[in-house]
């Protein structure tokens, strides 16, 4: 039994396996339908339960389709219809009852100490479905959608970042460590990331590059990523946050500064930080990404069972 709750804690290899068996098993599904079990039925009679505290529609629909795909099946709970919390239950007992019903656990929270508490009391499985400080499952299907299209390993790769200092961007700093590739990050001065996410990265030996120019940091690009400036549950003046994002819109101008070739991806929803002529451009390629998270979800169910081959 393994978890995935935070790419730095994941060892490489077991990152690069996840992704070698997600390209092995989108190829082999290329001509069956939406619901038809991969061969062998790997999670044949395994359920995985689902619990978002926050909105959720990419990640709930890939992992149901990802557990119905290896042959298991799935149940979605949401955090007000339970005991835990203003219900009376503790996180312990509900813990307990998750392992005795389920055989794996998907929280999306707002509160990285829950995931890390329920870690402790499960004796299934837990995934990360994002964490105010991390979104694992989205940044290594980012990866692998990075070198399907490039046709070659992330590591020979120049990648940027425009936007916020956010979960995405930290789980996108831990992969740079992990699968050594260069980073840049274009950002206002005020939305530089976490220190103790920078202190990491230096304490392994890595460095990220970070810009107040957004033409700087995209010069060269192979791949520039973005995400929504105002996430959902946002606790800030965002008429003020907005104007403070103004220059670090994701324009046509941005992306000719960098290579010819250079792809663009968002993990969507997105906002007013991506033009439209950009968004719907043959170099956008976000619905491919989005798909992808399908065949990555199954590869890191099959980890955490200790079924990855």
């Amino acid at each position: 039994m393994k978890h995935f709750i935070n790419l730095k804690d994941i060892p490489a290899k077991d990152l690069r396996k996840i992704l070698v068996d997600a390209k092995n098993r989108k190829k082999k599904r290329q001509k069956l339908n939406t619901l038809e079990v991969d061969k062998g039925s790997p999670l044949e009679g395994k359920l995985l339960i689902q619990m978002f505290e926050k909105s959720s529609l990419r990640t709930r629909l890939s992992f149901y389709l990802a557990i119905k795909q290896l042959g298991g099946g799935t149940l979605t709970l949401r955090s007000n219809e339970l005991h835990l919390g203003e219900g009376g239950e503790t996180l312990e007992d509900t813990a307990k009852i998750l392992s005795t019903y389920g055989d794996g656990f998907i929280l999306r929270t707002d509160n990285d100490n829950k995931i890390e508490n329920f870690k402790d009391y499960l004796s299934i499985p837990i995934i990360n479905g994002l964490s105010p400080s991390s979104h694992p499952t989205q940044v290594l299907s980012d990866i692998f959608t990075i070198e399907e299209i490039k046709k070659k390993p992330i590591s020979k790769l120049n990648i940027t970042w425009i936007g916020d200092s956010n979960n995405v961007l930290n789980s996108l700093i831990a992969a740079s460590v992990k699968f050594n590739f260069k980073l840049n990050i274009g950002c206002p001065k005020n939305y530089v990331p976490n220190k103790l996410v920078l202190d990491w990265v230096k304490k392994n030996k890595r460095k990220i590059h970070i810009f107040h120019n957004v033409r700087e940091a995209s010069i060269n690009a192979d791949v520039i990523l973005s995400d929504k400036v105002i996430s959902l549950n946002d606790k800030v003046n965002k008429k003020i946050k907005i104007s403070q994002f103004k220059n670090f819109r994701i324009t046509q101008k941005l992306i000719s500064h960098a290579k010819k070739d250079c792809i663009f991806l968002h993990c969507l929803p997105r906002g007013s930080e991506v033009e439209e002529r950009v968004f719907f451009s043959k170099q956008s390629k976000v619905w491919q990404q989005a798909l992808n998270r399908i065949h990555v979800q199954k590869s890191i169910l099959l980890y955490c069972f200790g079924k990855l081959r």
